[in-house]
């Protein structure tokens, strides 16, 4: 890997968008983009010279609760542990917050296995995720 570059700030709407379309992930509209980016709580960017490879964002209202989203690694990318560097960012990030705060995510597959790693567990069966299908 060459010389990585962690930055705290979410991407361009243009590299938003082309790396979650890259990373698999649902695709979001320029205009909603440009509307959330900048109301992220935390966010952390990895760069390859300016080549955005990986992100991860966590949005909410800054006190009660939080949720760790659009967390994408670009597939050429992957298996390198940059999920891992991503999450060592929230977690220390997530250590600045209230205590009694709620911090959610939505596990894709494997994902799970990773987000265990730092202390995140099922919330089945007391609770169910949902989402409004649109």
């Amino acid at each position: 890997m060459e010389k990585l570059v962690i930055r705290h700030e979410a991407p361009s709407i243009e590299q938003y968008l082309k790396l979650r379309h890259d990373a698999g992930l649902s695709p979001m509209s320029v205009e909603g983009a440009g509307i959330g980016l900048p109301r992220s709580s935390f966010a952390v960017t990895l760069y390859e010279e300016d080549q955005l490879i990986a992100m991860g964002r966590v949005v909410g209202d800054g006190g009660c609760f939080f949720q760790i989203t659009d967390i994408a690694v670009t597939p050429s990318h992957q298996g390198r542990g940059l999920g891992k560097i991503i999450m060592r960012e929230i977690a220390a990030y997530l250590d600045t917050v209230p205590d009694k705060a709620y911090v959610s995510l939505i596990a894709d597959g494997e994902a799970a296995k990773l987000y265990e790693q730092y202390g995140f567990v099922p919330v089945m069966p007391q609770s169910q995720g949902m989402f409004l299908r649109r």
